[in-house]
């Protein structure tokens, strides 16, 4: 799983969504998933609003409505994204934006998607 902490009033986080949508569209299923955790205090219809305003299609909606997730996973910034195997461990940590759906960040998640397989 690739959990992702982001806020629609976070312009880096605003303009990675695209990219994580793209890599659920193209590696999401039984063996992965992108999970989009929102800190939006203002409840899901911000975060509704920017889903339809920018086309993301392949992503659920999740969010935390208060700061506990953030301390829970020792959040400093946004955006963080973690990647989390099977049985929950942590696997890597990024502070800050990325273009999820490059050929390097498709490879290494194709990686560990294969690793888990053998």
């Amino acid at each position: 799983m690739l959990l992702n902490i982001w806020a629609t009033w976070c312009s880096p986080c605003r303009e990675e969504m695209p990219t994580l949508d793209a890599l659920q569209a193209r590696l999401g299923g039984s063996d992965f998933h992108v999970l989009p955790l929102s800190i939006d205090r203002a409840g899901l219809e911000p975060v509704r609003r920017f889903y339809r305003e920018t086309g993301i299609r392949n992503l659920d909606l999740y969010i935390a409505e208060d700061t506990r997730a953030m301390l829970a996973l020792a959040v400093v910034g946004l955006p963080t994204t973690i990647l989390i195997d099977r049985i929950g461990r942590e696997r890597g940590r990024l502070a800050g934006p990325a273009e999820w759906n490059s050929p390097e960040a498709v490879a290494q998640i194709s990686a560990l998607i294969d690793e888990r397989k053998q």
